[in-house]
């Protein structure tokens, strides 16, 4: 045991996850790379969890937070703050929501707390709908909507929370239809758990289910559910924390494949837009955002150090077509992981859109999941110098695959040729 996995031991919680049997200390990144303490290289195919959307060391971003720290760090919401306006001003344009309004959190978590708040204000109605296998973030409220039992660690909540079919397209009672029918039976499951209920305040739902295993439903399901809730007034919140600023690669918003009935009430971002600083955020009407009759601040929400990364990141990820390059080199990961998967009779599934790309695992000839070589293909796959993540509602046995969106076809082969061998010799 190293002895800063002993101090860690020591002083943090027992339920503070780490990866790896030897657990590895990461001390500095360039591109799409990142060294270890004892020096190792590895590709990083996780990006701190979809975290580091650009690159590690991304020039115009250290430029960007270190002239802003050389001026100011942080004075809190009392004040007037430039870059937090600037920053607002482009991603209510981005959004798609007219009127939109923007407030600025310091994470994922704290970003779907205020989406509740929002929501459940605005409706009067403490009942939410929420999907099967989602995950939300690790706070009181948001574990209390979480759909994925691993993280959901209590059943006390603040809010009455009823779980819908729909985020998982290959499993449970719909897997077999076609996905017309798929879509048909998740809209009738909907209908009637409303004839059972209350009035609910909102559905949220994650475009593609990040901790999940990267799952997602057909295209359409959740502008079929739309027109359900809005019927009934029923707000929709979009959980875009991992699925944001073009990562799926066909779309700039997740949300987006399922864009017939329009933008959600509500958007909930962070992870990707800091590149690795914490900004999280939401995005309403002035309508709803503008519904709390109380007054309120954030201290480190939307700080000028982080707003100034946030600005310069979305820059880089505009100018550089980083959506473009995340649809083309996600496609062509997608198609070399499938062609591994026809000769493993382990992967049951190879699935994702852009650089949002899940392998799921089960023992062959069956659907039992697979966690036990879930866990030895990580460590195998670090070995061979690559880190990638894992997830998934059945026993955690998806791998996880998420690289910064700079990914060269290169590099996107090398990392593809390091998992195979790791998925071959875990056989």
């Amino acid at each position: 045991m190293s002895d800063l996995y002993a101090r860690h031991r020591r002083v943090l919680p027992d339920w503070l996850a780490l990866y790896y049997e030897e657990p590895l200390e990461i001390t500095h990144g360039e591109g799409r790379y990142v060294w270890g303490a004892d020096g190792t290289r590895y590709l990083d195919f996780f990006g701190g969890i979809l975290t580091t959307m650009t690159a590690h060391a991304l020039p115009e971003v250290t430029k960007a937070v270190s002239e802003q720290a050389g001026r100011i760090v942080h004075s809190s919401t009392l004040y007037l703050n430039r870059p937090m306006v600037e920053l607002a001003e482009r991603i209510a344009q981005l959004s798609g929501i007219p009127d939109a309004r923007v407030f600025f959190t310091t994470s994922g978590t704290e970003a779907n707390d205020t989406a509740l708040l929002l929501a459940t204000t605005h409706r009067r109605s403490n009942t939410i709908l929420a999907m099967r296998n989602s995950y939300h973030g690790r706070s009181f409220s948001a574990v209390g909507i979480t759909g994925n039992r691993g993280w959901s660690p209590t059943s006390l909540s603040p809010l009455q929370t009823l779980y819908v079919h729909g985020g998982v397209r290959g499993r449970g009672p719909f897997a077999r239809l076609s996905d017309e029918a798929f879509i048909a039976a998740c809209v009738d499951d909907l209908e009637d758990l409303l004839g059972h209920t209350r009035p609910p305040a909102a559905l949220i739902a994650e475009p593609v289910q990040g901790v999940g295993g990267f799952t997602s439903p057909p295209d359409g399901l959740y502008a079929a559910f739309r027109e359900v809730l809005h019927e009934r007034g029923i707000l929709w919140i979009a959980d875009e924390v991992q699925t944001g600023w073009g990562r799926t690669g066909d779309h700039f918003w997740g949300w987006q494949a399922h864009g017939r009935s329009g933008p959600p009430d509500i958007v909930t971002f962070a992870k990707g837009i800091g590149n690795g600083t914490s900004i999280g955020g939401v995005i309403a009407r002035a309508e709803i955002m503008n519904c709390l009759d109380a007054n309120s601040i954030s201290t480190f929400g939307g700080t000028q150090l982080t707003m100034a990364a946030g600005l310069a990141n979305l820059t880089y990820l505009l100018e550089h077509d980083l959506q473009g390059n995340a649809r083309r080199v996600g496609g062509l990961l997608i198609e070399r992981l499938r062609a591994v998967a026809a000769h493993d009779p382990g992967i049951r599934e190879v699935r994702g859109r852009g650089l949002m790309i899940g392998v799921e695992l089960t023992r062959p000839g069956t659907d039992t999941a697979d966690p036990d070589r879930a866990t030895a293909v990580l460590e195998a796959a670090r070995a061979g110098g690559l880190l990638i993540g894992k997830g998934g509602g059945h026993d955690t046995s998806a791998l996880r695959i998420a690289p910064p969106l700079t990914l060269t076809v290169a590099e996107a082969e090398e990392g593809a040729a390091i998992l195979e061998t790791a998925l071959r010799n875990t056989q």
